[in-house]
């Protein structure tokens, strides 16, 4: 469509041209005396437009003449410029590809290149975003060579070039560098060097996903149990991880803290800093059951801890997992020297409604064993050692069961229950 409108204005021009040229009569006389001359209108229009094209040309030709040496220095800024760049891209390149001296030699290079342009007096507008990068590189590839003192003077130059109060470019570079930074001293096995490096990020920064998985791995190492929980809900939160692996760490953590209990205050003390979803996990809440009975702690709190799997075992018999449900009986067992009458009721209770499961017929066997009534958990521990997948209980099902046949002095049934337990048949 342009192309059509500028051939229609095209043909406008000349027809117009040829309307005022060919039927043009006017003439122009110049005196110089003793001279007369007579010239047509159209010779010195085309005269003066030939005269200002040859002025326009020469005036153009004498200004590209003039600029030349200007260009030259141009070229010549522009080629180191280029060599700058390239010096740097060849830094990233190696450095990924694993070539670290190679690496570090073009950072320095491009480094060179960049303070001979600033001598000059030809710095580049982002100078020192450029020096802190191939600062950054240099650091990278020195750490990965084990030259900590090289990275130690790369890094200190990148964070004088990226000012905590600069562009919001720098900003970011000395985030990252300090960043980085964590994350070499993580590779030493220096946590607390990593923590003061986070530490040293504004709130924001140390919010982000990449510094929380930094501060998690240094807590962690570090034994800062209760620090890395702590940031464990956060990766959580923001979904850095899977929601099952984010609840595996949690879990693994929540039990380091339950170990470092050493007393039950403590050991309450942490259970209850723990949030309510996690408390609600069955392996926490057996483990934490079982760490306070081997304090020592209260019987009735240990069953207290445990009520919440116990209820889910019984009305979810599948929502429970098969180990889980092994931990609590055994977890049970250990306490029914004790039992109160609400947990007699609640196994009963729990045995009359779901009869064929010989967990708990034998957790049944068990408390009528402790309260010695022979017959009834003699019954009990028979069909339970009949039916238990787990060889440990049923081996102690058989145990007890020999135990209570030298009660009664039959001896061949007790043979034959010891001889079944040794066996774990």
């Amino acid at each position: 469509m342009r192309a059509a409108l500028w051939l229609l204005a095209l043909f406008g021009v000349a027809v117009a041209a040829a309307l005022f040229a060919g039927n043009n009569q006017g003439t122009v006389t110049l005196y110089w005396p003793p001279y007369r001359i007579d010239l047509s209108l159209n010779l010195v229009v085309l005269l003066l437009v030939g005269g200002f094209v040859t002025v326009y040309a020469a005036l153009r030709a004498l200004a590209a003449l003039l600029e030349l040496p200007h260009q030259a220095r141009r070229w010549r800024v522009q080629q180191k410029e280029r060599a700058m760049h390239a010096a740097l891209l060849d830094a990233l390149t190696h450095m990924l590809g694993g070539r670290f001296i190679r690496s570090r030699k073009a950072a320095v290079a491009a480094l060179s290149q960049e303070n001979a342009l600033a001598t000059a007096g030809e710095a580049v507008p982002h100078g020192r975003q450029l020096r802190a990068l191939a600062h950054m590189i240099a650091a990278e590839a020195s750490h990965a060579l084990q030259d900590s003192a090289t990275r130690e003077s790369h890094l200190q130059d990148a964070l004088q070039e990226a000012p905590l109060r600069g562009t919001v470019n720098e900003q970011e570079m000395r985030e990252g560098a300090q960043m980085r930074a964590a994350r070499w001293s993580l590779d030493d096995r220096d946590a607390n060097a990593a923590l003061d490096r986070l530490a040293a990020l504004p709130q924001g920064a140390a919010r982000r996903t990449l510094s929380l998985r930094i501060k998690l791995k240094a807590t962690r190492l570090a034994r800062q149990t209760q620090e890395a929980l702590d940031t464990a809900r956060l990766l959580g939160k923001h979904r850095a991880f899977s929601p099952a692996a984010a609840q595996s760490i949690v879990r693994g953590l929540a039990i380091e803290l339950i170990n470092s209990a050493h007393d039950t205050a403590q050991l309450q003390q942490t259970w209850m800093s723990l949030e309510s979803s996690e408390r609600s996990m069955p392996e926490l809440a057996i483990h934490a059951a079982q760490r306070l009975a081997a304090l020592g702690g209260d019987t009735t709190q240990v069953r207290a801890w445990l009520l919440p799997v116990w209820d889910r075992m019984v009305d979810l018999p599948d929502a429970l997992a098969e180990h889980h449900a092994l931990k609590l009986v055994r977890a049970l067992e250990a306490g029914l020297d004790d039992l109160d009458a609400p947990w007699l009721a609640r196994i009963e209770s729990a045995y009359q409604g779901n009869p064929r499961d010989a967990r708990l017929q034998y957790l049944a066997g068990m408390a009528c064993l402790k309260r010695q009534l022979w017959g009834k958990a003699q019954q009990l521990l028979t069909q339970a050692a009949q039916q238990l997948g787990d060889s440990s209980l049923r081996a102690s099902a058989w145990r007890h069961l020999a135990e209570l046949a030298e009660k009664r002095g039959d001896d061949s049934a007790a043979a034959a229950a010891w001889k079944k337990a040794a066996l774990g048949r």
